[in-house]
């Protein structure tokens, strides 16, 4: 060690600048300007470059593969009869709103035999007859929860389901 040298103290929270050496008895200044004096086995030096000749090796990260089981992202019902119906076909509407119901129905009665947990269903912001018949069809079921996606439900479109 030497006057001028950079150092810390070993036990306290202290680093700073030597400014004289008697001895064993070594004077050290902090940043404010304040004098500390210590023996010369309490302090360590700090040298900058001894960290710049080691060299670092980067590892790749490994993502952990998630099952279907455990994935976050709910299977999606888009119940809009385009999603449904194949081409343009010229259905009464008493007919269409009977199809959405069975593919809500085949829908949920997969998600049982698959064990899924969630399933979000969007139904669609309109006069309120579908968002109704799925209601209705949600309220009959057993064994699940379900939940508006937004705090106004009657402007959200969608419904969360959660399987029990």
């Amino acid at each position: 060690m030497k006057i001028g040298d950079s150092v810390s103290v070993i036990d306290d929270n202290l680093k700073g600048k030597i400014t004289a050496i008697k001895g064993k008895k070594v004077t050290i200044e902090d940043e404010h300007g304040f004098p500390y004096e210590y023996d010369a086995q309490e302090l360590v030096l700090q040298e900058a470059e001894i960290y710049s000749q080691i060299t670092t090796i980067q590892k790749e990260e490994f993502s952990k593969p998630v099952s279907k089981k455990h994935d976050k992202k709910p299977m999606i019902l888009d119940l809009h009869f385009e999603n449904i119906a194949k081409g343009t076909v010229q259905v009464d509407p008493f007919e269409r709103l009977f199809m959405q119901k069975d593919q809500l129905l085949k829908t949920l009665e997969y998600c049982r035999n698959n064990n899924l947990k969630r399933l979000e269903i969007i139904h669609g912001i309109g006069d309120g007859v579908l968002q109704q018949m799925v209601y209705d069809v949600l309220e009959s079921q057993t064994n699940l929860e379900f939940h508006n996606k937004e705090i106004l439900h009657h402007q959200s479109g969608t419904v969360l389901v959660y399987f029990l």
